[in-house]
């Protein structure tokens, strides 16, 4: 489909600019209309169908965020900088953080749906001067996060199936190399689902149901085989057990909202499938906010029904296999084989997060090589004509993760630096954007979900939220802090914005693309900006 106009497009324009503006688009029939993104394809030849509906994007949105599912995945993370009530109001404490988060990105997708997601944001709403180079470090935060994110979602993976088999063979010693050749094995399993377009819509649905389903299951499973045996709830909301070695409980507890933290991530993954939706600027803040609340609910009654059911938190603690959440279930239900039953549960939950992680990485790196940001960008931003997806583009994506995770032979401890790139990479690629629009005094077009005051205070959330992230999430998770125990993530932001800086410089500066034509701001006079979503 060709488009055209009469005029050069204001993409992104101010209020103000357009308050006498008539844009109409001239379809290649000849017909004209107000112009629509489910009739702008971006990219040209390198366009992805509309095979999604709202339940499919929910899917990818909430199948990767998945947060009792990455409760589950990262339990040790928190429970040992203070025990169960870390996890518990840590959850309600990222979870209100989320809304402001989930409400910028749902402001911004709606006004500017495109796969880019937060980098094309920065392009229009940036000072056209400065616009390429904070677009291009917000694509190369956004694409090396989900790469991060993937990385830590192969390693837990292969660190529930090492302590499934653990648990079912006593005699077995388990070590490092084992859940590094199982990270490996999921993590190119999982690649498989991705290379065809036409069964992606329906296992982001079964993504969905089946997290839902084994949330459900697990939590009546683990409550009615209690038999009313039950902790106290001083247990569950009061006790602080600090086993961090940091002398201030503050700092211990804030280490330890890195698990929900991680557990909330992920948030723009429903934008970048903008371009395979009809209607993404309802039905994408639709899928966003959506994923909160599933994931607010699910993760926290999950927690506090497996919290009151623990029987020896020591020893959970201290079973060696990276994923306690088992144990919990071993010591409720007495049974090996109950206990395997239900980590596979969770298991096959967090195989459909990873396959819709892949789909994000996916939609990312190709996106963003549609613009020259990447080295070989013409070979990763073409989509194969017959499987209807950017396969160069996740050939290359899964590539640089399984090199990735081969970071861990070197250190298990680099996992929980894998985890907080994944926080502060994706939550700067946020900021960058919503400084721009808070630059603009939010004086842009918006699109169908706006909420004008509330929205500012979302973004102000989300800016207060980076900042402590880069911070807090940098220090130590132990003290004293050695070369063993030491929290690398600041080496890795600092790292990949040195590498993004001198990239940019060096060959980003004339190859990068901005696209003058790119329309994804509606500008037709008189156009009702509502509110309702």
């Amino acid at each position: 489909m060709s488009v055209s106009t009469g005029a050069s497009l204001n993409y992104g324009a101010t209020t103000n600019d357009l308050k006498n503006e008539t844009q109409l688009i001239q379809i290649s029939n000849n017909s004209s209309s107000t112009f629509s993104t489910d009739q702008l394809e971006v990219g040209g030849e390198n366009t992805l169908k509309k095979k999604f509906t709202f339940w499919s994007i929910l899917g990818v949105g909430f199948g990767l965020t998945n947060s009792w599912c990455g409760i589950s995945a990262s339990m040790v993370a928190g429970i040992s900088t203070g025990g169960c009530m870390v996890i518990v109001y840590g959850i309600i404490i990222v979870a209100c953080v989320s809304v402001g988060v989930a409400i910028t990105l749902s402001e911004l997708t709606s006004a500017i749906p495109n796969a880019g997601g937060q980098y094309v944001w920065t392009k229009v709403l940036a000072p056209k001067k400065h616009a390429p180079f904070w677009s291009f470090l917000c694509g190369q935060l956004a694409w090396i996060g989900s790469v991060f994110t993937n990385a830590s979602m192969a390693i837990s993976l292969g660190t529930m199936l090492t302590a499934m088999y653990s648990l079912a063979h006593p005699d077995f010693t388990l070590k490092t190399w084992h859940v590094f050749v199982a990270a490996e094995a999921a993590h190119w399993f999982v690649f498989l689902f991705n290379c065809y377009q036409g069964w992606l819509p329906y296992l982001a649905s079964f993504a969905l149901y089946c997290s839902i389903a084994s949330w459900l299951v697990i939590s009546i499973t683990v409550l009615a085989c209690s038999k009313g045996d039950f902790q106290p709830p001083s247990f569950v909301f009061k006790q602080f057990d600090n086993q961090t070695g940091w002398n201030s409980a503050a700092i211990a507890f804030i280490t330890g909202l890195i698990n929900p933290a991680w557990s909330f991530s992920c948030l723009d993954s429903a934008t970048h499938m903008a371009e395979e939706v009809m209607n993404p600027q309802k039905v994408i803040p639709q899928s966003i906010m959506s994923t909160v609340a599933i994931g607010f609910v699910t993760s926290f009654t999950y927690v506090v029904a497996l919290f009151f059911c623990i029987k020896d938190i020591d020893g959970i603690l201290n079973s060696g296999s990276g994923f306690p959440v088992m144990y919990i279930y071993y010591q409720v239900l007495g049974n090996k084989a109950g206990a395997i039953v239900l980590a596979a549960m969770v298991f096959v939950s967090l195989l459909g997060c990873t396959i819709q992680c892949h789909t994000w990485q996916q939609r990312l790196c190709w996106s963003f090589a549609r613009d020259n940001g990447i080295l070989g960008s013409k070979y990763w931003s073409k989509v194969h004509e017959k499987s209807g997806v950017p396969l160069n583009a996740h050939i290359f994506s899964s590539v640089l993760v399984s090199a990735v995770v081969c970071i861990y032979m070197g250190s298990t401890t680099a996992y929980n630096a894998l985890v907080t790139g994944c926080i502060t990479f994706l939550v700067l690629s946020y900021a960058i954007p919503t400084v721009f629009l808070l630059m603009k005094k939010r004086a842009i077009v918006p699109g169908p979900f706006w909420l004008g005051n509330w929205g500012y205070l979302a973004n102000v959330v989300l800016l207060c939220w980076t900042l402590f992230c880069l911070v807090f999430f940098s220090f130590p998770f132990d003290m004293p802090a050695t070369k063993d125990n030491m929290n690398y993530a600041a080496c890795a932001t600092v790292g990949v914005v040195l590498y993004s800086v001198v990239y940019w410089f060096v060959r980003g500066k004339k190859h990068y693309i901005m696209r003058d034509d790119e329309v994804d701001v509606r500008v037709v006079k008189g156009h009702d900006h509502s509110t309702n979503v």
